[in-house]
C-alpha cells in the first residue's frame, strides 16, 4: 500500500542552523503518527514542510506517492488544526465550518448536510448558531477540528492543538480526537511536546531531538524499550542507574553499579563486559517492602526520603547508597504505606529493567 506521506532525505537549514537533518519517514494511510520532542527539535518544521508553508533545503515530500515538494499548499488537499483555533469571529459556528465548502462552491444543500454531519460528530449540533466568543476554549477547538473535517481532507495536520487548554479539558479533547480518528480512519500527523498526550493518541510516535529522529515506534515499545537515554528520559519519568557490564548473554545483562550493587536487566542494544551503561527502571515497576521481604529479582536497601500523595498513587523517593530511586505505587484501601526515614528494600523484576549503552 502506498504511504500517506513519505519524507525522503529531507533537510532544512536557516543560515548556519539546521532545523531538519536528513529525515526519512513513512506515515501509513489511516495512521495517527505523533511528532514528539522538545522545542527546537524540528517537529514543527517538518509539519510546515509537508503543509507547503516552508520549502525544504533538499530532499522531497510525497503524499500518496506523488511528489508535492514544489506544489503550493492549496493544491495539497490537506487539513490543518492550530493551537489558536483561527475562527472567524463575525461568523456563527455553522458559518465557520461551512466556509471551506463555500470557497469550493459546493451546492447549499450539500453544505448544510456536511456541516450538520460534522457538527454531530464533534457534539456541537446545539451550538450551530453561536459566535466563537460565546463558546469555551474546548468548544472553539472542536469547531476548528470540525471545519477541518468537513471537506474530507486525505491528511490532517495538527500543530499543538490542545496546548492552550487546561489539563482536564485537554484530556477530554484527547479522547474526542482519538474517537474521531477511529471513526473516520483519516491519516493524522500530530505535533506535540506533551509526552502523555502522545502516548494517549498515537498509533506510532516519532521522537525527535536536535533536528533528527531518535526513535520511531508504538507507544508501548518506546516507553518500555527506549533506544537510548534521551528517549528514556524524555518519554515519562525514569530511574537511570549508572554502572558497568560484568557479563552479557542470551539477552540478559549483569551490571555492577558504581557503589558495588549487582543488577540484572534486559539488553536494548549489544553490550560487552566493561561497557558503561545505564539501567532503566520506570517508577511504576519499582516495589517497596520491608528489608526482610526483598521483593523482585533486582534491588537494594534504601531509606524513604520523601512521600508524595497524588490521589490515585503515591510517589516515594528512596535514597539507596549514592542513588536516588523513584517509585510510584497505586493507592487502594489495602495499599501499605511507608513513612519518611523508614528503612526498606526497593526492588523490581529483571523484565522491567533495560540496559542502555552509554559507552
Amino acid at each position: 500500500m502506498t504511504p500517506a506521506v513519505e519524507f525522503r532525505d529531507l533537510c532544512k537549514s536557516y543560515g548556519g542552523a539546521t532545523a531538519v537533518d536528513r529525515i526519512n519517514l513513512l506515515v501509513e494511510s489511516g495512521e495517527f503518527l505523533t511528532l514528539l520532542g522538545p522545542s527546537g527539535s524540528g517537529k514543527t518544521t517538518l509539519l510546515n514542510i509537508i503543509s507547503g508553508m516552508v520549502l525544504p533545503s533538499s530532499g522531497s515530500v510525497l503524499i500518496e506517492g506523488n511528489d508535492v515538494t514544489q506544489i503550493p499548499p492549496r493544491h495539497r488537499g490537506l487539513g490543518m488544526v492550530f493551537q489558536n483555533y483561527a475562527l472567524l469571529p463575525h461568523m456563527t459556528v455553522f458559518e465557520n465550518i461551512a466556509f471551506p465548502l463555500r470557497i469550493r462552491k459546493m451546492p447549499r444543500a450539500v453544505i448544510e448536510e456536511k456541516v450538520m454531519a460534522v457538527l454531530s460528530l464533534v457534539r456541537l449540533t446545539d451550538f450551530a448558531g453561536r459566535k466563537p466568543r460565546e463558546l469555551s476554549g474546548g468548544q472553539q477547538q472542536r469547531v476548528s477540528i470540525a471545519r477541518c473535517l468537513v471537506y474530507e481532507p486525505k491528511l490532517i495536520l495538527m500543530d499543538e492543538p490542545l496546548g492552550a487548554l487546561d489539563k482536564k479539558l485537554r484530556l477530554q479533547l484527547q479522547l474526542e480526537i482519538k474517537k474521531i480518528h477511529e471513526e473516520l480512519g483519516v491519516t493524522i500527523l500530530y505535533v506535540t511536546h506533551d509526552q502523555e498526550e502522545a502516548l494517549v493518541l498515537s498509533d506510532r510516535i516519532c521522537v525527535m531531538n536536535n533536528a533528527r529522529i531518535e526513535q520511531i515506534g508504538a507507544p508501548n515499545d518506546l516507553y518500555f524499550r527506549p533506544a537510548n537515554e534521551f528517549v528514556a528520559d524524555f518519554l515519562g519519568e525514569s530511574n537511570l542507574i549508572p554502572g558497568e557490564v560484568e557479563s552479557a548473554g542470551d539477552g540478559s545483562i549483569n551490571v555492577r553499579t558504581d557503589d558495588g550493587t549487582r543488577l540484572c536487566a534486559l539488553a536494548r542494544s549489544a553490550v560487552r563486559p566493561g561497557d558503561r551503561v545505564k539501567v532503566l527502571v520506570r517508577p511504576e515497576a519499582v516495589q517497596i517492602c520491608p528489608r526482610d521481604e526483598r521483593a523482585g529479582e533486582c534491588g537494594m536497601n534504601g531509606i524513604i526520603r520523601d512521600r508524595i500523595f497524588v490521589g490515585q498513587s503515591t510517589k516515594y523517593i528512596v535514597t539507596a547508597g549514592n542513588l536516588c530511586i523513584a517509585a510510584q505505587l497505586g493507592n487502594s484501601s489495602q495499599t501499605r504505606t511507608f513513612t519518611k526515614g523508614e528503612q526498606i528494600w526497593v526492588g523490581w523484576a529483571r523484565a522491567d529493567s533495560v540496559v542502555l549503552n552509554t559507552s
